[in-house]
């Protein structure tokens, strides 16, 4: 494993209240929001893929039993996603120089995405390496190890928001489609990002 590995941290822990179910568990294409991106987070090369679990932890693990990860289990997940991001963290390998932190509510995001933070990372060396939608800042986010006592300490939601707020011009932007930033919180965004029914 080479000395700049990057790890992940999938989000999954959620009990999706708006949605009314456990959005994560629901099929885009025929795979679920969960699988697919546990599963480009390990296409994209990162090393080990954690997913933090918490509502419905068993389901959760159940429907990623057949990929390379491994669950974190978040057991203050009602405190919002700030917890989920500490477990995530708390849990990387001592031997790893960053963590991408990804939501798995995000259809659109590839695992070549993922893998271009990654890269610009390695390049640069910058502390902080953020995905920016047409001027809007969403994860996937890479932070260095550097930044990890920083994160586990921030308290309230939004650690990470916190910390690239606090780091921002040290960072690399790494720039996207304003359509990949979709993602998936009420039942209404299902059919958003269903991909287009084929007409013959």
């Amino acid at each position: 494993m080479p000395a700049d590995h990057v790890a992940g941290v999938v989000l999954a822990a959620g009990a999706s209240t708006r949605f009314g179910r456990n959005k994560l568990l629901i099929e885009i294409d025929g795979e679920t929001l969960l699988h697919r991106a546990v599963r480009r987070a390990g296409e994209a090369g990162l090393d080990p893929v954690l997913v933090v679990v918490g509502h419905e932890a068993e389901r959760a693990m159940a429907e990623i039993a057949d990929l390379p990860c491994r669950a974190v289990h978040n057991p203050d997940f009602a405190q919002g996603q700030n917890s989920s991001v500490r477990a995530g963290i708390a849990a990387v390998p001592a031997d790893a120089a960053a963590a991408v932190i990804i939501l798995a509510d995000m259809p659109f995001v590839t695992a070549e995405m993922i893998a271009a933070l990654v890269d610009r990372f390695r390049a640069t060396g910058a502390p902080l390496v953020i995905s920016e939608y047409e001027g809007v800042h969403a994860p996937p986010t890479l932070y260095s190890r550097t930044l990890f006592a920083e994160l586990a300490a921030v308290e309230g939601e939004r650690c990470g928001k916190h910390v690239v707020k606090q780091h921002r011009f040290e960072a690399e932007r790494v720039a996207w489609p304003a359509a990949a930033l979709a993602d998936v919180d009420v039942p209404a965004d299902v059919e958003r990002v269903m991909p287009p029914a084929v007409t013959v």
